[in-house]
């Protein structure tokens, strides 16, 4: 690695230095301005910063030498770049976006609306009645091949430049603009009828005379709106009441972010205690809401009564919205809507993805504009040649119209239905069932790839939660222990129970209570530690028992008790939470004796193991951010009254506000190692005036509209101190299957893995070895956590002299490093055999993807399972999607969808191998058409006299690139040079496609040599056996032509299947039947005369012989690696 980084000592350039120390004079922090910060070499000495660490921030940053833009700029694409410049800035002048603010909701009252709030229609259609056509067409023709065809179709209405008929070059352009307009039509059609279907949907709207049914489309900013339960939220509204006793619903938000955990939401208590619903007609209140934001996980508002007295204030949060998109899954709800149309969250957060263009079309696209300058120097050749007689300037474009077949116009509509081709039998393959195509553009790319980039936490885990440890500092419980708890557990109850205690009272004071003799203190507080750690763990989190069968078998109308006797004995009961930890760590407490039976809004209840019913009120709740990283809850026990606050979160964030341990992060440092997912479980003990000042001054923090999130963040931090740690619980994600075996054979094929994920390093670190993502002989770097410049050159220098070690890096210390070495730290990183970036969030995921794809030029591939890895899934050159616990919305993103992780092992190996090897022998194939044509109009026109003349006119020159030809050159897409198990058990093949062998000017260049001699010798051959009449050089030369083409796909087929025969002898038979209508240019008395025959076979055995005899010694001297392995 150190060979790659440039010595450049800073203080050898004077002028450097001379800045550099007048800068000292007026130096300031420049930390947050990377735009201001130079890019320090990497070998500088360790020693001048020791002697002055500040210095090197006021140095200027080094900037990246811009190309000049010259005429050749322009021409090579610069002119592209300009006009889609001009028409951006046209298009943000014409629309500019309207500032969006905050407002004021009164309720039901949409006409005391302060602007005017856009409509609620969603349009996902790309056209409409007048923009369709041209749209249509400027979305084709920015492509070099499409407008190259129209200016020569263009030139043929000019008389002096007509070369043939219309059709012969209007027919194949109009056909693939059909196809096309017909296609983005059957789109268009579809997007209107489904975007009419939504906005058709009828809700209820509240009024003053009664329910009404409107349509989506019609709901105004205001309106009172009604959705059922398994109804579709039609726009953004504050949630007001619910038809729940609780106060409380469940919402759906797998097509907003993803997730298919239910969501609890709360509704407005004010609006919610109202006798009736018209009652809320019958006050004056209004909603004040912040103004329309990206952020779908955060909300601030608040709600005021004004006709009450004192005026009614309540703080609104995320938990009392309902954002579009999202399915009420309980009950039936009313709310007053605040956002609507393009102001909505979904709305805000719908970005149209860039059309993605894959390698081979980059490379496809330089190649056709060489066959372009050769068809230019081509046309001239003849016109110096001809001696620049007469009007030489219109004979210049007849003969560049004359040869533009040299570029094909086939080529597109072969590839692309090649593609397609390519796409169904991915779907099709049974070996990776479930399998779904989405982006049918870029299959090649599977088989082109370098880096892959992958998530964890659901992709290489499944994202299944198994508990499998209990530490309590002292005692530490296994999956084999757990019956110790659980004899804990019934020890301790029973005990409350006898003495007619609550649990939380005899537990604590046990603890608390001096004991008299040694040994039962000892059994006593064990007891009671397991006890209250898992009475921590049942109480302290945001998970909801559901009990879908008792809903309809009884009414609303049974007793408590009822309810107790049949709802918490259902075998039925299931878990609803945002985190599968959460489920996870409540269905241990289940196992272990004490169960979660019911919660609502302000209570909850567990059963013991004797059957007994705990009840504990909900006083305050604290979720979880990845800001804070923990969540909190504040309880009080119903028959003591006894105040606890609970809170778990990471250790990071926990070990600050714990009272002092000794063994918290050595533990979570061992679970860790272990690949087990840890929480700290921490309490205090609160008394009713500590609670009392605590809720005033949270209150009143909630109803600020300035900086609220840091004042709420302000009340909470003076209650998490010198908590007292409970537990530290390990819980366990399994691998997926065939996990190791997947990552071995990507690792072989040459392609290099790199592990982005939002969990801590040390378990990133175990998941990482356990996966075998580092082999087991590998060394870990771990890069030393970073906050300033002086520190990221130091631990870059350190990571430099380390030599093939797999790379373990934070997101905080990666964002230093990028902002001050992001040249060298991509360089030093690239070079490792596998890197693992941790604490990453979704924006740096994606940032990453671009660095690679920046600074190496080689294709990136990212998979993943949840919403956080859209942003790289999209970013990546080929997104892959697995359908997961944490829904959709990767999968429905991505450019491929998988159900297991081990599926991608066949996708790239097999199915990309064969895509990028099918598409580069397709492509060069047409290319070869086309040049063997233009080579025989070449060599005819210079023997005439350079007159620009055609050879072929009219069907002849439509049939060549159609039915003549097209079944047997199609069928290329069928051919395979290795077996899919040769494929899948020698992985190191895929390396030679990353090096893009198969289509690359060498390639090129011989298949121009091919068509040149192939030409040459079909044309010269013809002239000199045709005896009488010009009409027999086109017959014998036009077969000779079409047989030649046949022989030549059959000399590219490496593996024969049964509908590549089929399409050479039906193509044969299609021309010897044209034969018979042919005399117009044929004479068909001539080709029915065995010198026909004769003169045809010599000139295409003359064609095709020395190509097949150089094959063979080719594959006889120097075999292709593929062909060693099949042999």
């Amino acid at each position: 690695m150190a060979d790659s980084i440039l010595l450049n000592p800073l203080w050898k350039n004077s002028k450097k230095l001379a800045y550099y120390n007048t800068a000292r004079h007026s130096r300031c922090s420049l930390e947050d301005e990377p735009s201001n910060l130079d890019e320090m070499p990497l070998m500088m000495s360790e020693d001048v910063f020791e002697n002055d660490k500040s210095d090197y921030h006021t140095l200027p940053r080094a900037r990246v030498n811009q190309r000049p833009r010259g005429l050749g700029w322009f021409l090579m694409g610069g002119w592209k770049i300009l006009c889609g410049s001009c028409c951006d800035c046209l298009a943000r002048t014409c629309r500019r976006k309207k500032e969006l603010k905050a407002r004021t909701v009164w309720l039901g009252h949409p006409e005391k609306c302060e602007e005017k709030y856009p409509k609620n229609a969603i349009k996902n259609q790309k056209y409409n009645l007048f923009t369709f056509v041209p749209g249509v067409l400027y979305q084709q023709f920015k492509f070099f091949l499409n407008l190259y065809f129209l200016v020569v179709a263009c030139s043929q209405f000019v008389p002096a430049l007509k070369i043939g008929y219309l059709y012969t070059y209007w027919a194949p352009l109009g056909f693939v603009m059909a196809v096309t307009m017909v296609r983005e039509a059957v789109d268009e059609v579809r997007r209107y009828q489904r975007d009419k279907e939504m906005n058709s949907q009828l809700y209820s709207k509240l009024t003053m005379r009664g329910k009404v049914q409107v349509k989506s489309s019609d709901i105004q900013v205001g309106d009172l709106i009604i959705v059922e339960k398994n109804q579709r939220i039609p726009a953004d509204i504050v949630f007001l009441r619910t038809s729940e006793k609780t106060g409380s619903c469940f919402i759906r938000t797998d097509q907003l972010d993803g997730e298919t955990d239910w969501k609890l939401k709360v509704a407005v208590v004010c609006t919610q205690r109202l006798p009736a619903l018209g009652d809320l007609f019958s006050i004056s209140a209004y909603v004040y809401a912040q103004k329309p934001q990206l952020d779908i996980h955060n909300f601030e508002g608040n709600f005021t009564r004004e006709d009450s007295d004192p005026q009614i204030h309540e703080s609104l949060n995320i938990d009392h919205t309902l954002w579009a998109s999202t399915i009420v899954a309980s009950g039936t709800v009313i709310g007053v809507v605040i956002y609507t149309g393009k102001e909505t969250r979904s709305v805000l957060n719908t970005s149209s993805p860039k059309n993605k263009v894959g390698l081979l079309d980059l490379e496809l696209n330089r190649l056709t504009k060489a066959l372009f300058l050769a068809q230019v120097v081509l046309s001239v050749v003849m016109i110096v040649l001809q001696g620049f007689v007469g009007p030489w300037f219109r004979n210049l474009f007849r003969f560049i119209v004359l040869f533009s077949y040299i570029i094909p116009i086939s080529l597109r509509v072969n590839l692309d239905m090649g593609k397609s081709a390519y796409g169904w039998m991915i779907m099709k393959d049974e070996n990776i069932p479930g399998t779904v195509v989405r982006t049918s553009t870029i299959p090649e790319e599977l088989g082109r790839l370098v880096y892959l980039l992958t998530d964890k936490t659901g992709t290489l885990t499944q994202n299944e939660m198994i508990f499998k440890r209990l530490h309590l500092g002292t005692v530490s419980y296994g999956t084999d222990t757990m019956d110790e708890i659980q004899s804990h557990i019934v020890q301790s109850y029973a005990q409350t129970q006898q003495s007619n205690g609550s649990n939380s009272s005899t537990s604590s004071t046990a603890s608390r209570k001096p004991q008299p003799a040694p040994a039962p203190k000892v059994r006593k507080s064990v007891s009671s530690r397991v006890h209250e750690a898992v009475k921590a763990i049942a109480l302290c989190h945001n998970v909801t028992p559901v009990y879908e069968s008792f809903a309809s078998v009884n009414g609303e109308t049974e007793s408590t008790a009822a309810e107790a006797d049949q709802d918490f004995s259902d075998d039925n009961r299931t878990y609803q939470a945002s985190s599968p930890d959460e489920v996870a760590l409540v269905r241990w407490t289940e196992s272990v004796g004490l169960t979660l039976v019911n919660r609502d809004l302000t209570s909850l209840q567990l059963k013991t193991p004797a059957g007994q019913i705990l009840t504990y009120n909900i006083l305050q709740i604290f979720p979880f951010t990845s800001e804070s990283k923990r969540m909190g809850i504040i309880v009080r026990e119903e028959t003591t009254g006894d105040i606890t606050f609970y809170m778990k979160g990471a250790d990071v964030a926990m070990a600050c506000i714990l009272q002092y341990n000794d063994w918290l992060e050595e533990e979570c440092g061992n679970m860790a190692r272990e690949g087990l997912r840890t929480l700290v479980v921490a309490k205090k003990s609160l008394s009713e005036e500590q609670y009392i000042d605590f809720e005033n001054r949270y209150n009143q923090a909630k109803l600020s509209m300035n900086d609220r999130a840091l004042k709420v963040s302000a009340v909470v931090e003076s209650l998490e101190r010198e908590m007292e740690l409970l537990c530290l619980t390990g819980v366990e994600d399994q691998l997926q299957a065939d996990v190791r075996p997947t990552l071995e054979l990507l690792r072989n094929a040459g392609i290099k893995i790199w592990m982005l994920t939002g969990d801590k390093l040390e378990t990133a670190t175990c998941i990482a070895k356990s996966s075998h993502l580092v082999s087991r002989s590998q060394d870990i770097h771990v890069f030393r956590s970073v906050s300033n410049r002086g520190e990221a050159h130091l631990e870059l220098n350190a990571f430099r002299r380390k030599h093939d070690c797999a790379l373990v890096i934070s997101g905080n210390s990666l964002e230093v490093c990028l902002r001050y070495y992001e040249h060298e730290f991509v360089e030093l990183a690239c070079q490792c055999p596998a890197v693992v970036c941790c604490r990453c969030s979704p924006t740096q995921k994606a940032q990453i993807v671009h660095l690679l794809k920046q600074h190496t030029a080689n294709r990136t591939c990212a998979i993943g399972d949840g919403g956080n890895d859209v942003s790289m899934i999209q970013a990546a050159d080929c997104g892959i999607g697995i359908e997961g616990k944490e829904g959709k919305q990767a999968s429905l993103a991505a450019d491929f969808s998988i159900t297991q992780f081990k599926h991608i092992g066949r996708l790239l190996v097999v199915h990309g191998r064969n895509s990028y090897k099918r598409s580069a022998a397709l492509g060069q194939f047409v290319m070869h058409r086309g040049m063997i044509i233009s080579t025989m109009q070449a060599v005819f026109s210079s023997i005439f006299y350079f007159a620009s003349v055609p050879l072929y006119q009219g069907f002849l020159m439509v049939g060549y690139s159609t039915i003549y030809t097209m079944f047997p050159v199609f069928s290329l897409v069928l051919d395979q040079d290795v077996k899919p198990e040769m494929a899948l058990l020698y992985p190191e093949l895929y390396k030679d496609l990353t090096k893009g062998r198969s289509l690359s000017f060498k390639t090129f260049f011989i298949w121009v040599l091919i068509s040149i001699y192939q030409g040459g010798i079909l044309m010269y051959g013809a002239l000199l056996l045709f005896e009488s009449e010009f009409v027999h050089v086109v017959a014998i030369s036009f077969t000779a032509l079409i047989l030649t083409e046949l022989f030549m796909v059959a000399l590219n087929i490496r593996t024969w299947h049964w509908l590549m025969v089929l399409a050479e002898f039906l193509s044969l038979g299609c021309y010897i039947a044209s034969l018979a209508f042919l005399n117009e240019y044929f004479d068909l008395a001539f080709i029915t005369t065995p010198a026909f025959l004769w003169k045809v076979s010599v000139i295409t055995v003359v064609s095709c012989l020395p190509l097949y005899i150089i094959k063979y010694l080719k594959r006889k001297f120097s075999p292709p690696s593929y062909s060693k392995l099949s042999s």
